[in-house]
């Protein structure tokens, strides 16, 4: 039973992202996201949080609710206010593909 758990829930996730383009993703990184996040996601300051290897599905939802006003931040309210949905999702993905690394207490 839990081998079927665990397939099911690698199927439904590597699904979220099966349409995302991860080079479109890095590029889009690269021109919006990486003074903040890093190019894998995984910031070296504590003001901003580490994103990679989080699910692609979480991430493109934070998008989504700064990009509506739903989740409040003024800074990425603006960064995603500019992204389409395809954006959001190249780069959910490719933050996604990205090692995850603990954050530490500073």
């Amino acid at each position: 039973m839990m081998t079927e758990l665990i397939v099911l829930l690698s199927v439904l996730v590597a699904g979220s992202a099966a349409g995302a383009d991860l080079q479109a993703g890095q590029a889009k990184v690269k021109e919006v996201c990486q003074a903040c996040h890093g190019m894998d996601g995984n910031s070296q300051t504590p003001d901003y949080p580490k994103i990679g290897g989080q699910y692609p599905d979480y991430l493109a939802k934070a998008l989504r609710d700064y990009k509506s006003g739903a989740r409040k931040n003024p800074i990425m309210a603006g960064l995603a206010g500019a992204l389409s949905p395809k954006d959001i999702e190249n780069l959910a993905a490719y933050y996604a593909s990205q090692p995850a690394v603990v954050a530490t207490k500073h």
